[in-house]
């Protein structure tokens, strides 16, 4: 029994040190070397004029900021609408578990709402011996019948397994179902259901509460580190990511490909994201302000510029633009841009590697980088 203790002492010693040597061979960068490359270079738009992020004639500080902030933040929610406490319990249920070669992906199903269950998958890379070391992100699936099952790597060709390529990397990963393939046979059947339990809430708002959710079940996981957690996703999942970044601190880097970012860009006039109100004179707000919300934490934006369905391209540096002050109070260099590949709407598979980069540096353990 004593050998036995022994052994185990000295694997777990050897592992420590092998992590250790890495660790100290290959520090973090403190940003990705191709940061440049994305940062705003102009900043044409057709868009309407936005609204400034701090009243006219107040010096920006920190300290001014906070309070500007904070109304912002309260005016965005005020408009989305509320919905309940969320559950506190960050157990679930495992259906199914498979292991993949570099990762264990499992079949989960937690309460989302009160009294309401939602289903996602699972990715854990294998070789996590130690707890809270992980990074861990909530990966948003695009529009699709199959939901979460490609983006997991279950179904579909690679250019769709996002989330199951950044889980062999080394992230935990969670990829939630989105409620409008979960709450009725179509996407006007699930607002319908949503509005009958929550009348006030915008489709928007929903997503966003959902992905808070998955905040709390994934920064639960044994193995990951909760002051590690990002957020990424593509065309719909992208919408989703950037309200979960910009009203969740608790993401701390975030990837968001061809959702849009001005109002005009796509379709958030529909009724699962915004509705029609955004299209009423005068309707104050516009995505500059998420941005702005979302600094000074590393936020990208991918673009496909042209083609059916593009959302993002070189109209979506305003939005970025206008957010650089607040990035700036905090760091001359402001991890915040604009990769804009010009290929149309999908990801594209080259670009998996840049997203993986973005989220490795921005999420990396504190005190690694120089």
């Amino acid at each position: 029994m004593l050998m036995g203790h022994m052994v185990r002492f000295a694997t777990l010693s050897l592992l420590l040190l092998v992590g250790s040597a890495s660790f100290a061979a290959e520090p973090t960068p403190k940003q990705v070397p191709w940061l440049a490359e994305v940062q705003p270079r102009g900043v044409a738009s057709s868009e309407p004029a936005l609204s400034p992020l701090w009243p006219a004639g107040q010096t920006l500080t920190r300290e001014s900021w906070q309070p500007q902030r904070e109304k912002l933040r309260k005016a965005w929610l005020a408009f989305l609408g509320p919905m309940p406490a969320a559950p506190t319990a960050t157990s679930f249920k495992v259906l199914r578990t498979e292991s993949l070669d570099k990762v264990d992906r499992q079949l989960i199903e937690y309460e989302n709402e009160p009294g309401q269950h939602i289903t996602a998958y699972l990715l854990r890379p294998r070789g996590a011996f130690f707890r809270h070391s992980q990074p861990a992100l909530v990966a948003l699936h695009p529009t699709t019948k199959e939901t979460i099952d490609p983006i997991a790597g279950v179904t579909g060709e690679p250019n769709k397994h996002l989330g199951l390529f950044l889980a062999e990397r080394g992230f935990v990963v969670l990829c939630p179902r989105c409620f409008l393939w979960q709450d009725g046979a179509t996407l006007n059947d699930a607002v319908a259901v949503l509005k009958a339990r929550h009348p006030a809430a915008l489709g928007m708002r929903k997503m966003l509460y959902d992905a808070q959710r998955a905040v709390d079940i994934v920064s639960n996981v044994p193995e990951v580190d909760p002051l590690r957690v990002g957020a990424v996703g593509h065309s719909l999942g992208a919408k989703e990511t950037l309200y979960l970044a910009a009203f969740d601190d608790r993401i701390r880097a975030a990837v968001a490909s061809e959702g849009g970012l001005g109002l005009r860009s796509t379709n958030w006039d529909a009724p699962w994201y915004l509705g029609t109100a955004i299209h009423e004179p005068g309707f104050p707000r516009n995505h500059h302000e998420l941005a702005a919300l979302i600094a000074p934490r590393p936020f990208l934006v991918i673009g496909g510029e042209q083609g059916r369905g593009a959302a993002d391209g070189q109209r979506s540096w305003p939005y970025l633009h206008a957010a650089l002050p607040i990035y700036r109070l905090y760091d001359d260099v402001a991890p915040a841009g604009l990769l804009n590949h010009g290929q149309g709407h999908p990801l594209p598979i080259a670009l998996f590697d840049r997203v993986a980069e973005w989220l490795t540096v921005y999420l990396r353990s504190p005190g690694d980088g120089n």
